[in-house]
């Protein structure tokens, strides 16, 4: 009867990743969303343009949540500065730490939830390329924004180009505004910690800390609303495709495998048979027909060449 796996062997089997080759590849995606952020920059102009725009559409909506948020924030240093430094770090925190969770006691969920985060980053990526925006803080003070990065920079390592540190302000891209990664990988950490925490605290701050990013966004003027809801939106895309991008990368490394067993395979193959005048021999032969003189001086079939006497002279030819 044939042995025949069970659907959850190979299920267990693509879960069982290595970190040597999960950490490259999530620093390579960490890298191309660095470099994209910075390579486009977009024109100025078009920047405070789009910006201008979705302020505009925010108040004919009656949504604009920034100003009262920008301004609290700015008259209550106490907390201005926390949510600096909450804006300027945890999302370079919270999100390797939770893959890093996953990886290691989560394994059967790690690889969908890693694939849907890459996923909506590039997705961003793209957003940044298309449209470059002008964040509340730089447009010009007359439309009220302060920016609290800059006024409460003398608390942390940032100066007044967002969160960069002093000095290396122009290694970052400011007008990558839309969509707001940092709401999108907030909510991302919230729906890991909400499914997969298994505790009550857990679920609250799973809910707690995308709501909180929101705010923190908007109250520091580094965002509009309406970049945190296309952040979400971004995440959403991203949690669609995610399932179709795996089977892509599953299809490429079965192709890449078979074709690996199949240059093994040949190879072994070369290695176990052993030519010699056209004859082809076992590997208990010597010579070829070896068998056949030594059942001709009177061995049994069934002797091996040992009954026989190795030291018995062949038959004159």
């Amino acid at each position: 009867m044939p042995q025949t796996e069970t659907p959850g062997i190979e299920a267990d089997r693509r879960t069982q990743l290595r970190w040597w080759t999960e950490l490259p590849l999530i620093l390579m995606v960490y890298a191309s969303y660095s470099a994209g952020r910075l390579l486009a920059r977009g024109d100025t102009a078009s920047a405070v343009d789009h910006g201008l725009s979705i302020l505009r559409v925010e108040k004919y909506l009656h949504i604009n949540a920034e100003h009262p948020l920008n301004r609290l924030f700015t008259r209550e240093s106490w907390l201005g500065v926390p949510a600096d430094f909450w804006y300027a770090s945890l999302h370079y925190l919270i999100t390797p730490a939770i893959l890093i969770w996953l990886f290691r006691s989560r394994a059967q969920v790690y690889r969908a939830a890693r694939t849907w985060l890459m996923t909506s980053t590039f997705i961003g990526l793209i957003g940044f390329t298309l449209l470059p925006t002008c964040p509340p803080r730089l447009l010009s003070p007359d439309y009220g924004f302060v920016d609290t990065m800059a006024k409460y920079s003398s608390y942390g390592w940032w100066g007044g180009d967002a969160s960069a540190p002093r000095g290396l302000g122009g290694m970052t891209n400011q007008y990558a505004a839309m969509p707001s990664l940092h709401c999108g990988w907030a909510l991302w950490c919230g729906v890991m910690l909400w499914r997969h925490g298994g505790t009550r605290l857990t679920k609250v701050i799973g809910v707690a800390y995308p709501l909180l990013t929101a705010i923190v966004v908007m109250g520091t003027a580094n965002h509009y609303l309406l970049d945190a809801v296309a952040g979400v939106a971004v995440m959403g895309l991203g949690f669609l495709l995610a399932p179709r991008v795996m089977k892509v990368a599953d299809r490429i490394r079965a192709r890449f495998e078979g074709r690996g067993s199949l240059v093994a395979a040949r190879s072994r193959g070369a290695e176990t048979s052993i030519v010699s005048g056209g004859c082809q021999t076992s590997a208990g032969e010597r010579i070829p027909r070896q068998r056949e003189s030594q059942l001709g001086t009177g061995a049994e079939p069934g002797a091996s060449p040992t009954d026989a006497g190795d030291g018995a002279p062949a038959p004159a030819r």
